[in-house]
């Protein structure tokens, strides 16, 4: 695994310091449910209106959280200018200082999801990549799977050594919500307080922020759909786990299957099977 050299040389290393902790993850990994949790339980907590940004409240009881993808955008996105600057790299300093929460999904529903959003979410994707089929993004050197479990392996061979970090892991978090969340907030130093606890499960279940969503409940551009009349164009999509054997077939599966056995296996994500749930959808 390469080593990265990190530098942030960018205005935009401010908006990635100063974090009590920081969640790290691939793009639709399920950040978004992760990030409305802790929002809803913070603002519950302490008697705010519900934001997706609480920092502004002022409140030091609320700890503030920064979410980055960190080295996946640094690959997908920098310029040759912020590829210089190091513009999508967390500092280096935050990553010793802060608490680190890396959020895993497995790569195969992790890809899928994220090309639907670069194909009918994204305005700005450009016209080339949009016209791509599947399999040919599946392939690609920067936004395919192989691209996302090499940096999943990196930032686990990166962090899996501090005291100060948490593996999280979306279908966990399926599986057994509330144990989950539970050992998120104490991880943050937080003891749950029951009724906000429950405030914030029953709020940021899949199908209540869907339709707050189609609603336009939310007043962040982070949870409005591109296109109210194409479900696929939700942010709150589908989060089906497995769900990537809806979309990759024949070849591409054989490829994903095979690509995944390259994924470090304390991330947990060992053979070909989707793992397998009773019940749920999550953003």
């Amino acid at each position: 695994m390469p080593r990265v050299i990190r530098w942030n040389l960018s205005s935009r290393a401010r908006q990635l310091s100063g974090g009590d902790a920081i969640v790290v993850s691939i793009p639709k990994s399920g950040r978004t449910w992760v990030r409305t949790f802790l929002c809803a339980y913070f603002c519950q907590r302490y008697g705010h209106p519900f934001s997706l940004t609480p920092e502004k409240y002022g409140d030091g009881r609320i700890p503030r959280i920064i979410y980055s993808h960190d080295r996946f955008e640094q690959r997908t996105k920098a310029d040759r200018w912020a590829a210089l600057r190091g513009k999508y790299f967390i500092p280096p300093g935050e990553l010793r200082r802060a608490k680190v929460v890396l959020l895993v999904r497995d790569p195969r529903d992790t890809f899928v999801s994220h090309y639907v959003q670069l194909t009918r979410r994204t305005r700005e994707t450009p016209d080339q990549l949009k016209q791509k089929e599947i399999g040919e993004v599946l392939r690609d050197p920067r936004h395919g799977i192989a691209s996302m479990i090499e940096i999943m392996n990196g930032w686990l061979e990166e962090w899996s050594a501090k005291s100060n970090f948490l593996l999280l892991r979306y279908e966990d978090l399926q599986r057994t919500p509330e144990e989950s969340f539970r050992e998120l907030l104490k991880f943050l130093g937080d003891e749950p307080d029951g009724n906000a606890f429950a405030h914030a499960l029953e709020f940021s279940r899949f199908g209540n922020m869907k339709k707050m969503e189609a609603a336009g409940a939310f007043s962040s551009k982070i949870l409005q759909p591109t296109d109210v009349a194409d479900p696929e164009s939700f942010k709150v999509r589908r989060g089906k786990v497995g769900g990537f054997t809806d979309y990759l077939l024949e070849d591409d599966l054989v490829y994903a299957n095979q690509a995944i056995t390259e994924l470090d296996p304390r991330l947990g994500y060992g053979g070909s099977s989707a793992p397998s749930l009773d019940e749920g959808e999550r953003v």
